[in-house]
């Protein structure tokens, strides 16, 4: 067993040029295996019941046309049967008297000089006038004849005999004619078998030997590489993956440079700042009650502020590894939504912002509170970080009849056509990006992450220099009107 699963595994190893040289040589040699056992151990035996075939096709077609043409149509169809097959036939009445002869061979069972037709009508008059086949050997001939014997019209009284005789010529020396003429062309045709394999394996093997060096050099972090699938179509449709694949990894590879670079500033900077006040304490405002509590303040901001980022990191893990899982219940969106803009309150009392929140009628929805509100809170976080100088944000209820569309809207720069599909990318971060006030520069990679576990359409409306309007909808399957629910 292990032997043969080491045939298998350095099968495997195999490369496909030669696999498909095997493959090709040895469907060769197999054909012509069995046309040399059809040609020459079968030959005899089919040229055989070619000939009783033939016997019995012309016999069915003798015994229609009796009684039924005249004389000379009879003869003549006869004349034919017997050219066209090499057939002796003899057709006699009742008495034994002949109605018509047809001699293809002089020496042959039912002609020639000594030959009676008589005992063979006996035999069918013995078996009840039933046909007759008869093998004999010829006494003269190195080979058989074949007879073949029936009655003619009515079989208990019937009107004549025919009688078929031919002659089973040895095929032993066609045979060996056969096989030195097999022999040349086995020889010919294994040659130039064996080139053309080497051709179409050649053929078939360049566009995966090509692709297969592109490969490589994209597992070596080359994103330039030109994936050449030229030959036949599904060389064709691997090399576009790739290359698919390729710009993918590319842009990746550069959002996620992007983000260490993004999130190494921002760790960054609340670290200096935890050093710098804490250094401070230590030398400055330690026995100063208000500069010390001040500073400490600052730090405990900053602490916060680094626990979000590492706290939206994970989540975003966690919501994209499918580990976190939707726990549904029922709530008031409308009351939920006013009390998510409550919260910022203190922002826009401190810095200025503006958050407006345009409610429709309540309804109860059925979906997962607690991800719905990060929802929320990081879009109106992101309208805050990127809305215009009048630092004027809205929130919108809109509800329809296929569900709930929540909108939140900010007045700022916009975003360029071709960079919307990429807004919500995990490793993207705008160009017009601004200072957060409040957040990691994640919460959109979020927002994706949880309305994606939700099966819930989300999406971005923007126009340059007029703002963005971020959307998500409530399936009006998780939607019910208050009155109902009461």
């Amino acid at each position: 067993m292990k032997q043969i699963k080491k045939i298998i595994s350095a099968f495997n190893h195999i490369p496909l040029k030669f696999s498909i040289w095997l493959y090709f040589m040895g469907y060769t040699i197999i054909v012509f295996l069995i046309f040399w056992l059809c040609q020459i151990l079968f030959l005899e035996k089919f040229y055989t019941n070619s000939k009783i075939h033939d016997v019995d096709k012309a016999s069915e077609e003798i015994i229609s046309a009796f009684g039924v043409d005249s004389n000379s149509e009879f003869n003549k169809r006869i004349d034919n049967i017997a050219i066209e097959n090499d057939l002796c036939i003899e057709v006699v009445d009742k008495y034994g008297r002949s109605l018509y002869t047809e001699e293809a061979s002089v020496d042959c069972l039912i002609h020639g000089k000594g030959k009676s037709i008589y005992n063979y009508q006996k035999k069918i008059i013995d078996n009840n006038n039933e046909p007759i086949w008869l093998k004999v050997p010829d006494p003269h001939n190195n080979y058989s004849m074949v007879l073949f014997g029936c009655a003619l019209g009515d079989k208990n009284n019937p009107d004549g005999y025919l009688f078929i005789n031919t002659a089973l010529v040895p095929v032993g020396s066609t045979v060996d004619i056969i096989k030195r003429q097999l022999i040349m062309i086995t020889f010919i045709l294994i040659f130039f078998a064996f080139i053309v394999s080497l051709f179409v394996s050649k053929r078939i093997a360049q566009p995966i030997d090509r692709i297969t060096v592109g490969a490589e050099s994209l597992a070596k972090g080359n994103f330039n590489t030109k994936f050449d699938g030229r030959g036949y179509l599904e060389a064709k449709q691997l090399a576009d993956t790739l290359t698919y694949a390729e710009n993918e990894l590319s842009r990746v590879d550069t959002m996620q440079r992007d983000l260490i670079a993004n999130v190494s500033h921002d760790l960054r900077t609340p670290l200096t700042m935890l050093k710098a006040y804490a250094e401070m304490i230590r030398d400055l405002s330690g026995d100063n009650p208000v500069k010390r509590n001040e500073h400490l303040e600052i730090i405990i901001n900053e602490t916060d502020r680094l626990s979000l980022m590492v706290n939206d990191i994970l989540d975003l893990s966690k919501l994209e590894s499918g580990r976190q899982k939707i726990e549904p219940v029922e709530f008031e969106i409308s009351s939920k939504l006013s009390e998510i803009i409550d919260r910022f309150k203190g922002i826009s009392e401190k810095m200025g912002y503006s958050v407006h929140f345009t409610p429709d009628e309540e309804r109860i929805v059925y979906c997962d509170v607690v991800k719905i509100e990060q929802v929320i809170y990081n879009l109106i976080n992101n309208a805050i970080n990127y809305t215009g100088e009048d630092k004027q944000v809205f929130v919108r209820q809109i509800n329809r009849l296929d569900g709930i569309v929540v909108e939140v809207e900010d007045t700022g720069d916009g975003i360029e056509p071709d960079k919307i599909k990429l807004i919500f990318d995990k490793y993207y971060r705008s160009e017009n990006h601004k200072r957060e006030v409040v957040g990691t520069g994640l919460g959109l990679s979020i927002v994706k992450a949880v309305l994606k576990l939700h099966n819930y359409d989300y999406g971005v409306k923007s126009v340059i220099g007029k703002g963005s309007v971020f959307w998500f909808k409530i399936d009006s399957k998780d939607v019910r009107n208050v009155q109902n629910n009461e």
